[in-house]
């Protein structure tokens, strides 16, 4: 069972979501507290699940993935089977960082990230062309980037 979230705690949170670097002093000094309460805090909330893990982010331009593709997907028909089949080799396809189960018009939502248009033609052709349920999909091409949070307001 998971404790009610006190003052402290969502300012830990709010801070490490902005730099997760930060040692546990420097937290305890944003936070007002010592390090020994500040440290515990934070492992109560990565055991509870609040904190899920730490990463460092990359840029997709030095790194030669300047294109991102929001891309949509309907399958021919969709039961567990088809939908399991689908998301197991969805998770080894490296060009998709990310993948939503949707309702409406289409049952997936991809985020894709290639190098350039031709890249995410052989993605299209070579990769969801070759799985038999996908029946139809529709691409959306990201010109620029006008907001992007990868924290939570809490």
């Amino acid at each position: 069972m998971t404790e009610t979230l006190d003052s402290i705690d969502l300012q830990i949170l709010r801070t490490l979501q902005k730099n997760a670097k930060l040692t546990t002093k420097e937290l305890a000094d944003i936070v007002n507290l010592t390090p020994t309460p500040v440290f515990e805090r934070q492992k109560r909330l990565e055991r509870q699940g609040y904190i899920k893990r730490y990463i460092a982010l990359l840029d997709p331009d030095k790194l030669d993935l300047s294109l991102q593709v929001y891309c949509k997907v309907k399958l021919k028909q969709i039961n567990h089977e088809i939908a399991d089949t689908f998301t197991r080799k969805i998770q080894h396809i490296s060009e998709v960082t990310e993948c939503y189960n949707t309702s409406g018009a289409y049952d997936y939502l991809l985020k894709v990230r290639v190098r350039d248009m031709k890249q995410y033609q052989e993605f299209v052709l070579n990769k969801l062309g070759d799985m038999e349920t996908v029946s139809s999909i529709e691409s959306t091409f990201v010109m620029s980037e006008v907001k992007h949070t990868y924290g939570f307001h809490v």
